[in-house]
């Protein structure tokens, strides 16, 4: 296995956006995230806004609810269109050469690629409260019931379209507490495993 394609899983929170995008930097490849949200929002022609809501998240807490989210003119729910482009768009970025994607459940959808590797990134709740609120400014919610919504709803989208767990051990290369080791040692850690694969 080469490796030359990095999946980013993460609990919200704990720094998994800013590890892909750090590591994209020192390996000097493509990090894919806002990307893939502005080029759904362009083939999809709905806001930016609405992706953000619908692209990573369950439309609604439960699965049965997720079954009976808005559906379009082509018989598919909207989330279903957007999940439909987000699946092209992100084998477009693998098979154009190395990159770090992060979310999206690009792990899944580039499952069968041999040259994938798979990271969670996971932190304690103190840790993540924390984060939110110092480097986001979030303060309108308790933090812990926000970081537990954007979980629990990031694991019921992932769930309804991979019929697989988020977060489970087993479905990852490597999972790093970025919590214990810190952001910095996580990047250069999985810079030193990505040059020596």
């Amino acid at each position: 296995m080469s490796g030359r394609i990095i999946t980013i899983s993460r609990e919200f929170g704990s720094g998994g956006r800013t590890i892909g995008k750090m590591l994209a930097e020192r390996l000097d490849i493509p990090c894919y995230d806002r990307v893939i949200m502005d080029q759904i929002a362009e083939k999809s022609g709905f806001s930016i806004e609405y992706i953000k809501e619908h692209g990573e998240y369950a439309a609604a807490p439960t699965a049965l609810g997720n079954a009976f989210a808005r559906y379009g003119i082509s018989g598919l729910s909207l989330q279903d269109r957007i999940w439909q482009i987000q699946c092209e768009l992100i084998r477009n970025a693998a098979e154009e050469g190395p990159c770090v994607i992060v979310g999206r459940c690009a792990d899944y959808i580039l499952r069968d690629r041999d040259d994938l590797l798979k990271v969670f990134i996971h932190a304690s709740m103190e840790f993540r409260q924390n984060r939110i609120v110092n480097v986001y400014g979030e303060t309108e919610e308790a933090p812990e019931k926000r970081l537990r919504d954007k979980d629990r709803r990031r694991k019921e989208y992932y769930r309804f379209y991979t019929d697989t767990e988020w977060g489970l051990v087993q479905n990852y290369d490597i999972s790093l507490d970025s919590g214990r080791f810190g952001i910095d040692k996580c990047v250069g850690f999985l810079e030193g495993l990505y040059n020596h694969l």
